[in-house]
């Protein structure tokens, strides 16, 4: 829920900030955030939607999501490999236009 918010107000967030919002708590926190990620990822490309997990950030990413997101997105054949920034830059703005009212 949290990230449809985010979609529909056109924000992202870091991962930090997601888990610490989502109260998980102790220093595992970011990997089981990730492993939600990964599931939520199996999902919308199951569904054909856009990838939710694309609004998230790494903290030394430059507003991108961590390696992570792009090896999962290219497992599930939706990242080819080329043009990280601009695969996001889809991907949100796909999400932007899918939570617009």
């Amino acid at each position: 829920m949290r990230l449809a918010r985010l979609a529909a107000s056109r924000q992202t967030i870091s991962y930090g900030a997601l888990a610490r919002e989502l109260g998980l708590p102790g220093p595992g926190a970011i990997g089981k955030l990730t492993q939600a990620l990964e599931i939520l990822m199996e999902t919308d490309a199951a569904a054909g939607r856009p990838l939710r997990a694309a609004l998230c950030s790494g903290r030394l990413a430059n507003g991108l999501p961590a390696p992570g997101f792009f090896q999962r997105a290219a497992e599930l054949g939706r990242f080819d490999g080329t043009d990280p920034a601009g695969f996001v830059a889809e991907e949100r703005r796909l999400l932007w236009a899918a939570a617009a009212p």
